[in-house]
């Protein structure tokens, strides 16, 4: 039962962020560029760190269980989070449809049994961490959540409507 929750949740989240990015790609690189007063301080910056953040516990989750959506070469890289990617929209509108599927294939390989094993990782301090897969999936969800928030913001100050809240 709790797998179809996380289902519903990468489902929902990879939709809403195709409206988001709907309207992402009708910015200019100034608009896309511009900076704001929030700690992430433009819209290239926060959807850099939205898609690191996911690759980033996406690649934790591979230390919980073999999954085939997690193996290959996609993790082959290794990203710091304060990284600005994407040098313009089109690669960031290239980049981020793949990660969103590949949440949805890891959450299509996921039992329950699954959710309650942990993912071990070191962090960037060199500490040692651990966590249920289940309560990575829901931060994961709330993570891009809470951005696509701040992302409206911005894109409200720069007068583009952005109703992508269903």
């Amino acid at each position: 039962m709790a797998e179809n929750i996380f289902k519903l949740l990468v489902k929902y989240n990879k939709e809403i962020n195709q409206e988001m990015n709907n309207i992402i790609k009708t910015l200019t690189d100034e608009e896309w560029n511009r900076r704001f007063s929030g700690y992430y301080k433009s819209i290239h910056e926060l959807c850099s760190h939205i898609f690191i953040w996911d690759y980033i516990w996406l690649s934790r989750l591979k230390s919980a269980g073999n999954f085939s959506s997690l193996n290959g070469s996609y993790f082959n890289r290794e990203y710091n989070f304060r990284e600005l990617l994407f040098e313009n929209i089109d690669e960031y509108l290239a980049k981020r449809p793949e990660l969103d599927d590949v949440l949805i294939n890891f959450v299509n390989e996921i039992t329950a049994d699954i959710l309650t094993k942990e993912a071990k990782w070191t962090d960037s301090e060199g500490a040692q961490c651990r966590e249920k897969v289940e309560m990575i999936l829901i931060h994961v969800s709330n993570h891009q959540t809470h951005h696509r928030g701040m992302i409206s913001l911005y894109l409200e100050s720069l007068g583009k409507e952005n109703d992508y809240s269903r």
